[in-house]
């Protein structure tokens, strides 16, 4: 079947459209009939006839990791579910997608919505649950209408409700708009949200979601492209879809780059066949004229910096090669062995007109003020941060305010109930060991106003 795409959004050679292959093509729209005419629900009609463990083994063998961050194995988190609970089930869809640089499940909702509807409804099968909420962030209010719509087209189908498909399984999806706050991308501060409750995230353990998660009963909860590849992945089977993509790191998923290249956009590709090199110069066409590349932010604002003219030592099976920046594959396993990770997806790139400074304080900026403020640590450390690295930007900086930067971010690092300790201090922590040169360049040692107050000095020391 010939799929034709809007000029300029036909896929790259090197892309394998699967959840977005419906994503900018001529003639589609969100209807719940256009969706039928391409296959679509069969493969929910195909999942009730099944077992329900049959479902979970085969996500379970395509080996599929989640896309919103963490890339946890999402038929293993199915398995957390106590195999004794008597509580009701409940599944979750995180379409929160606050991560900056991260802007693919928007583009889905907004596009594609029943394949999201379809995937949800095979998962809450699978795992027992009867009740789904679609968690969408506020900044969404179109996609929010889009997916109200089609839940109710696909109600009046039986593709939702009571009964399903006359399958005698019963399945509700309710959207709960959030207001907007970063901390409702982490998944206890998103059920403390939808209980509404301030969005203060749980302490794991005991409130592991799949044990104790929504009205502390076991809950689900998964990225808006994680429940998309479930409906694939029945279509293809476990072990086909685990052909796709390297060892265990299986499938496609969607690359959001933002920032300076001549073409920015998302970019769908088998996970671990896109080195940087093919990504940044085959598909997004190199860097702007008269530019070259500095560094660059694999997996959303929250992911450790690496400079572009870096080599790392990686373990490939039973040996280790040396591997130049643009020849690292875009994998979990790869960036991490890197010292970054490939999180959401949103891949930010800097050239050298870019100052670290600027950069640096733009995302110390975001993060103090997304702080929940839950710990002490994060809710005063991060904005000691931003405090800092505002005297950078000022040229009001000595060169120990660098040292204090580090020190404030080691001193959040691990000691928060949630990762969002680690997304605010991991950023300075790497543009500190990787650019502290630069930032030293920027501040003097006659800066006697820069020189922290004997008292702020101490509360620093303290957090």
């Amino acid at each position: 079947m010939s799929v034709t795409y809007k000029a300029g959004k036909e896929p790259h050679e090197k892309e394998y459209r699967l959840i977005f292959k419906n994503v900018d093509r001529e003639g589609w729209d969100t209807s719940l009939d256009t969706y039928e005419n391409e296959g679509g629900y069969e493969m929910l009609n195909k999942a009730l006839k099944m077992e329900t463990q049959s479902i979970t083994n085969e996500v379970k063998a395509s080996g599929l990791r989640g896309r919103g961050g963490a890339g946890f194995p999402t038929g293993v988190k199915w398995g957390f579910i106590p195999p004794n609970n008597t509580k009701p089930v409940y599944l979750i869809c995180n379409c929160d997608e606050s991560e900056p640089g991260t802007f693919k499940d928007r583009y889905i909702v907004h596009q594609d919505p029943h394949q999201l509807i379809e995937g949800m409804v095979i998962s809450c099968f699978a795992v027992g649950a009867h009740t789904a909420y679609i968690y969408i962030r506020e900044e969404f209010p179109e996609a929010a209408t889009i997916v109200e719509k089609a839940i109710a087209e696909a109600r009046a189908k039986n593709y939702v409700g009571k009964d399903v498909l006359g399958s005698g399984f019963d399945c509700e999806i309710y959207v709960h708009r959030g207001a907007g706050a970063y901390i409702c991308g982490e998944e206890t501060g998103l059920i403390e949200s939808l209980e509404g409750k301030r969005p203060y995230p749980r302490i794991k353990p005991p409130y592991f979601p799949a044990a104790m998660g929504l009205y502390l009963a076991p809950t689900i909860v998964n990225n808006v492209e994680s429940l998309c590849h479930v409906v694939h992945i029945l279509r293809m089977g476990g072990e086909e879809y685990a052909k796709l993509g390297v060892a265990r790191n299986t499938g496609t998923r969607i690359l959001c780059v933002s920032g300076d290249v001549k073409k920015p956009g998302y970019f769908e590709v088998e996970v671990g066949k896109v080195t940087f090199r093919e990504l940044l110069f085959d598909m997004c066409g190199g860097p702007k004229e008269g530019r070259e590349f500095k560094a660059v932010i694999p997996g959303g604002s929250s992911s450790k910096i690496l400079r572009c003219d870096e080599s790392f030592k990686i373990r490939q099976g039973d040996s280790e090669v040396n591997l130049d920046f643009m020849d690292l594959p875009l994998d979990f396993d790869t960036l991490a062995a890197a010292g970054s990770m490939a999180g959401s997806g949103g891949v930010i790139v800097l050239d050298d007109s870019r100052k670290m400074s600027w950069v640096l304080n733009n995302i110390n900026h975001f993060y103090a003020h997304e702080s929940c403020g839950q710990c002490t640590p994060c809710r005063e450390g991060s904005t000691w941060m931003r405090k800092l690295s505002d005297r950078i930007v000022e040229g009001k900086a000595s060169p120990t305010d660098i040292d204090t930067l580090e020190s404030v971010a080691y001193q959040i690092d691990g000691k928060t109930v949630c990762a969002f300790g680690e997304a605010s201090s991991w950023p300075v922590e790497a543009i500190v060991a990787k650019f502290k040169d630069e930032l030293v360049s920027e501040t003097s040692t006659n800066n006697d106003d820069a020189i922290l107050t004997p008292e702020e000095a101490s509360a620093t020391k303290y957090l």
